[in-house]
């Protein structure tokens, strides 16, 4: 017999930072700050959309709305139709921001549309696995799809027609900290600003970065200032925004911290570790470094630290 579909689904999907720093495309970590999510279907065929807070002025309210098209895209891979639907999102996720926020309302979409269908999980939760391949197609690269759905950090790929990913538990000596400004930039723009090809000596580097940001993040933080160098797509990308990239060198060369841009621009991420015990948001030597980043960045930035989210997507069991 087949189960009653719910009457309301809610969902909850956190910020990402992805590449950091020579792991473009492929690593990403999640962070605890949540974009939530509520879909109720609705008889009449009517679509009605909320949103409050982040972009609350400036995203559509229709079928344009990222989080409706990818539930739209969710139900056409079911092979359905998607219902008449009020749907509810409360953004806390920046725009613009190289923090995911449209992966954040891909998996978002995509998770509520599973739940609406009735597809769990092995484990009863999130079908993740089909999340993740729905919402990567439609994001078009992992990097920040992976640890919004599977949480941790993450390291994404493509093999054949399917995309995987690995998720790994970060060490707890580990404390992402955001220096988030007011402006914004592009994905799109980013990527334009990136060649082609590459030298072959930069591609060795960063495989070899890449390799030892696994081994920094999941054991070994001492590390961390060599694993986050980058050659592939940092200083292409400064003229795009050279206040950030002005950040990441002072941060990194007068203060000696493991600072890259997140994502594509123009927030930076210090991946901050304390020498023993786990990382809190008022451990002393936490605290002490963000003093030295707020000296360096001034009044422009706003900085937070944000602990590693270690779940991805979360969709409470369904109402009925």
């Amino acid at each position: 017999m087949t189960p009653p579909r719910p009457a309301r689904v809610s969902v909850r999907a956190p910020a990402t930072s992805a590449n950091l720093g020579p792991g473009f495309d492929a690593l990403g970590l999640a962070l605890t700050l949540y974009n939530d999510f509520e879909a109720v279907p609705r008889d009449d065929g009517e679509l009605r959309v909320e949103v409050r807070g982040e972009g609350a002025d400036e995203v559509p309210t229709d079928h344009r709305h990222l989080v409706v098209r990818a539930m739209a895209e969710a139900f056409d891979r079911a092979g359905e139709k998607l219902p008449g639907l009020t749907l509810t999102c409360v953004n806390r996720i920046p725009h613009a921001r190289g923090l995911g926020s449209s992966s954040s309302a891909i998996v978002g979409g995509v998770a509520a549309a599973a739940a609406l269908l009735g597809r769990a999980g092995p484990d009863g939760g999130p079908d993740r696995d089909w999340i993740y391949q729905v919402a990567a197609d439609l994001e078009g690269h992992p990097d920040n799809v992976a640890p919004c759905v599977f949480g941790g950090y993450t390291v994404a790929y493509r093999e054949g027609d399917r995309w995987g990913a690995v998720s790994l538990e970060p060490d707890p000596r580990l404390m992402p900290v955001l220096c988030v400004p007011q402006w914004r930039l592009s994905t799109e723009r980013a990527r334009g600003l990136l060649p082609g090809s590459v030298p072959h000596a930069d591609a060795a580097f960063n495989a070899g970065r890449a390799a030892l940001m696994t081994a920094a993040v999941c054991g070994h933080p001492e590390t961390l200032y060599a694993a986050t160098r980058d050659r592939l797509h940092e200083e292409y990308r400064a003229p795009a925004m050279p206040r950030t990239l002005d950040l990441v060198r002072d941060l990194r060369d007068q203060r000696g911290l493991p600072a890259v841009v997140s994502g594509a621009g123009p927030t930076v991420l210090v991946l901050c570790s304390v020498a023993e015990g786990a990382a809190g948001v008022d451990s002393p030597e936490i605290t002490e470094v963000l003093d030295s980043i707020r000296r360096s960045a001034g009044n422009d930035w706003d900085i937070r630290p944000l602990p590693v989210e270690q779940a991805g997507v979360r969709s409470p069991s369904p109402h009925p």
